[in-house]
């Protein structure tokens, strides 16, 4: 039976990771926070975001960064690939340029679009769905790579990743995960130390889809054709995450006097302060602690967007005049001053 995760790592529920995963109890037993793997769900991996979609946000000539980056060995500079706008006399810059992006994949440049469940409703729709079966905080971000080249250099990420292969095909490795929690995510330089001994390399099709536990490092190139791919980050929370749950929880229902009067009124604010805390230590676990502040993350998620559109809304509130019975409002009356002349 297909169950939800829970905090402690058991299967739960989880329609939404199946269609990538298969099976979710074998996944969150066997690969979870583990090692990585390749799937090959049934029909394909579903990808809410498509090329087709790509075409429509580029086209649009209103899709700016930081949303669209582009890479070839280091990021580009935003110049190489954006343009400016007029708008009411003012001209902000950063709007994506469709030919310009054209020529940089051309010439081997990969195209980074990032946060794509902040701006596209379909993707925001099922990573809301992910996160509350994953009960963490979870992004897209979508990838496409000229066949030949490397997308990112070897690095790391801060979070467990579901790649799934919408388009061609790309040869990913998978090194070694951190040895100790002393670790850094992004590039991985000879400043870390020795080469982190690759442990897998798969080439993934249209449909395949990959899971990279966090931390892993990894890199890829594309191989047949235009290569694109939407990865599903799924975040966990840190130390500062938990001190601010924590700064946040101890918060909960306090009120004090922001300016007390006196050294006795001072001491006494004080005394409820460390009376206030006391008590919300004492009632609060490690476990709860943790899932507060993935609660949290959760709720940073933009939501699911309204059912109703605008058109829709429209609809509702249109009065249509044919059936209008109601009175019509009253005329001015006009009267005579004493010059003769009209007045209301």
């Amino acid at each position: 039976m297909t169950e939800r995760i829970s905090e402690e790592g058991t299967a739960m529920h989880a329609p939404t990771l199946a269609q990538w995963v298969g099976n979710p109890d074998e996944f969150l037993i066997s690969y979870w926070n583990n090692r990585p793997g390749v799937f090959q769900p049934a029909g394909g991996g579903y990808s809410s975001f498509t090329l087709d979609d790509l075409d429509a946000a580029i086209s649009t000539e209103f899709f700016r960064e930081p949303y669209v980056e582009m890479w070839d060995g280091d990021k580009l500079p935003t110049r190489k690939f954006t343009t400016a706008r007029t708008v009411a006399r003012s001209t902000p810059g950063g709007f994506a340029d469709a030919r310009k992006i054209r020529e940089l994949l051309d010439k081997g440049a990969t195209l980074l679009l990032r946060c794509v469940d902040q701006w596209h409703a379909p993707t925001r729709t099922l990573l809301v769905s992910l996160a509350e079966e994953l009960g963490r905080h979870v992004e897209a971000f979508f990838f496409v790579t000229p066949a030949g080249r490397q997308g990112l250099p070897l690095h790391r990420d801060d979070a467990d990743v579901l790649v799934v292969q919408v388009a061609g095909s790309k040869t990913w490795h998978i090194h070694e995960g951190p040895t100790d929690e002393n670790w850094h995510a992004g590039r991985v330089t000879e400043q870390d130390g020795p080469r982190p001994a690759e442990i897998l390399r798969t080439t993934l099709h249209t449909g395949d889809v990959l899971y990279v536990p966090r931390g892993f490092a990894h890199w890829a190139s594309a191989d047949e054709g235009l290569s694109a791919h939407l990865s599903l980050t799924v975040r966990e929370v840190g130390a500062p995450d938990l001190v601010d749950t924590l700064r946040a929880l101890l918060a909960e229902e306090l009120r004090l006097p922001e300016r007390p009067l006196g050294e006795e009124a001072l001491t006494a604010t004080a005394a409820r302060l460390l009376a206030h805390t006391t008590e919300r230590l004492a009632a609060l676990t490690p476990q709860e602690l943790v899932s507060r502040a993935r609660g949290r993350g959760r709720a940073g998620m933009p939501s699911a967007p309204e059912a109703a559109s605008f058109a829709e809304l429209a609809a509702r509130w249109e009065t249509p005049r044919a059936t209008d019975t109601s009175p019509p409002a009253p005329r001015p009356v006009l009267s005579r001053d004493s010059t003769g002349r009209g007045a209301v």
